[in-house]
């Protein structure tokens, strides 16, 4: 019979470290229940976090500014009322308040990466994400490709599988987990626990048995 739990974020901090298994996961026990945690997918999905959260991207200056002619006049009011967000992720613009919508706003300095390339289709993506209802934490939005590149940055850093860690290293790594905002998957979807069993069933079921 298939077991499942309901963990809240809050549960993490109270849940206790049993030890490690197979240089890879981290085993821990809260009331009855027991967990297994991947050790790699779960300090990568907090770095990413940290990364998206702190990093302010750094930008490289056009030559000469660029008009955002594709922009209607509801897309740029959305732009200037985020323009801190945009400019988080390395994007910098000229306004002209006094323009007609559709032609105040000129892009004037890009992200600045060493292995990608980034342009107006950026800016639209990051105005899509935050015009959409169901976002959660617009302060920390990221266009796709910095998305990929904290994921990157993030499984490279992350402590990884075969690696031995002590009770305290382990105690940290699930106790970051309550400070996420999404700790249940890494940046590429892998689950970051399982529930193994609930040990009050395993008696039960083993008494009714006998």
């Amino acid at each position: 019979k298939e077991l499942s739990q309901t963990i809240t974020k809050s549960m993490f901090r109270d849940m206790k470290i049993l030890g490690q298994f197979n240089l890879g996961f981290i085993l821990t026990r809260l009331n009855s229940n027991l967990f297994i945690i991947d050790q790699h997918a779960t300090d990568e999905k907090y770095r990413f976090e940290t990364l998206k959260r702190e990093t302010k991207i750094e930008s490289q200056k056009l030559v000469c500014p660029k008009p955002l002619r594709t922009l209607n006049g509801a897309q740029e009011d959305l732009l200037i009322s985020y323009l801190h967000i945009f400019n988080k992720n390395g994007f910098e613009f000229r306004i002209n308040e006094d323009g007609n919508p559709g032609s105040r706003v000129a892009l004037t300095a890009l992200p600045r990466s060493k292995s990608l390339v980034f342009d107006e289709g950026d800016v639209e993506e990051l105005l899509w994400l935050l015009s959409e209802d169901n976002t959660i934490n617009r302060e920390n939005l990221r266009p796709s490709k910095v998305f990929r590149m904290f994921a990157s940055r993030a499984c490279r850093s992350a402590v990884m599988v075969g690696t031995a860690l002590s009770m305290a290293r382990m105690g940290e790594i699930v106790g970051h987990m309550g400070d996420m905002d999404h700790p249940w998957n890494c940046p590429h979807g892998r689950p970051t626990m399982r529930h193994l069993v609930d040990l009050n069933r395993l008696q039960q079921s083993s008494a009714d048995e006998l």
